[in-house]
């Protein structure tokens, strides 16, 4: 039995040694039938023809390397299918197409061996059988190396351009989009334009990047680009506005996001986006606890001021609802409700009752109740602009004392 896979090896390697000395003619009759056979190569265009031919040349080698000692001998033999892979991935180009390509490789191989078999006349049917399994080993083990090679440089690929894209929205979002050369090469890469008006949106996170997609698509409808970050902390989208009010994207975006959101004032170019996104965020904060919105900070602006001055806004609390703050949940509660009610209603205790949904005789004990604990009145005048601010701030307060 050794002997006989001896002859066969001495036979595979004879053959394929005379198949060697015609390489540069089989490399021109593959280029020639895959430019033929597979259309991807001219439909894409981006494998050039000298490239074309010297992947083939040094592929052809390898393999008639491989048959003659066997696939698998020697990991150095596949360079060529690797280079092969890395660069057709790096083109671009389909990996069926390469693959195909290295079937075609294959039949012609087998073809050239057999034609140089029957030009000895010295091989029987037992080595042509060994040498038909010889070839599509070879074949199978470099279109495997081939796919290696192509799916490691499509993630390598991948990764570099990711981390490309985190750059530029670092840059974008740190201010560099003031500089034109990087606002240019942002708005090409983010496919955007670089003036034009924009909204940031900044949705709570960790930002779910599972949401970009669908996200990108509800705007697209409505004829918006966008383009999606995904951070530690937030989702970051720059929303492109041709002629469409932030009504309607506000309404898109909130139709996919289960988290809240804040949008922020337009703004002009890309420029602008730093601006944009710090008021997004803020935007974003405005959300009461527990709460799901998409809501826009011109509609917030109040809540903004006091959130962006946590210090100001606790002593304005403080000042105006004094020992109120201190009561346990179960009294807290209703008084702080209907303080709120009692502000959006112009201190009318008809209306207040009826959103209460309790007797007008209620809401007034109640009012009588804040103005002892807080020492200010609340009836028989106008109120005061402060009260409407500390109104405001009411969902923001920390959680009453446990009773």
């Amino acid at each position: 039995m050794g002997e006989t896979r001896a002859v066969a090896r001495d036979t595979a390697w004879s053959l394929a040694a005379r198949v060697l000395d015609e390489l540069d003619e089989l490399t021109g009759a593959l280029v020639a039938v895959i430019v033929e056979q597979n259309p991807g190569y001219q439909v894409t265009d981006v494998v050039p023809d000298d490239d074309l031919w010297r992947s083939c040349h040094d592929n052809l080698r390898r393999v008639l390397q491989l048959i003659g000692r066997g696939a698998g001998t020697d990991e150095d033999l596949y360079d060529a299918a690797k280079a092969t892979g890395r660069r057709r991935a790096e083109q671009q180009l389909p990996l069926d197409d390469v693959l195909r390509s290295f079937r075609i490789g294959g039949r012609l191989v087998w073809q050239a061996l057999t034609a140089q078999a029957r030009a000895t006349g010295s091989v029987n049917n037992e080595a042509m059988l060994d040498l038909a399994t010889r070839v599509w080993e070879v074949v199978d083990a470099t279109s495997a190396q081939v796919a290696l090679a192509y799916h490691a440089a499509e993630r390598s690929f991948v990764r570099a351009d990711e981390q490309r894209r985190a750059s530029l929205w670092e840059g974008l979002l740190q201010g560099r989009a003031t500089d034109a050369g990087f606002a240019y090469e942002a708005g090409r890469a983010l496919r955007l334009p670089i003036s034009g008006p924009y909204v940031v949106v900044a949705a709570a996170g960790p930002g779910d990047a599972a949401f970009a997609e669908p996200l990108g698509a509800a705007l697209e409808d409505l004829g918006s680009a966008s383009a999606w970050q995904s951070r530690a902390d937030v989702l970051v989208g720059l929303v492109s506005l041709p002629g469409r009010e932030v009504t309607d994207v506000v309404e898109a975006i909130g139709s996919v996001l289960t988290v809240p959101a804040g949008v922020s004032l337009v703004v002009t170019g890309l420029a602008a986006v730093h601006t944009a996104y710090r008021q997004a965020v803020l935007a974003m904060r405005t959300v009461p606890p527990g709460r799901v919105e998409v809501v826009c900070l011109a509609e917030r602006l109040p809540e903004a001021l006091l959130l962006s001055s946590p210090e100001l806004t606790e002593s304005l609390q403080r000042d105006w609802l004094g020992d109120l703050l201190d009561l346990r949940s179960a009294e807290r509660g209703p008084l702080l409700e209907t303080l709120a009610t009692w502000v959006r209603t112009g201190g009318s205790a008809t209306r207040s009752a009826q959103a209460l949904h309790c007797h007008r005789n209620t809401v007034l004990n109640r009012i009588h109740r804040i103005e002892e604990l807080t020492g200010r009145s609340l009836t028989g005048g106008e109120l005061a602009l402060e009260l409407a601010l500390v109104v405001r701030a009411l969902p923001f307060l920390p959680p009453p004392r446990v009773p």
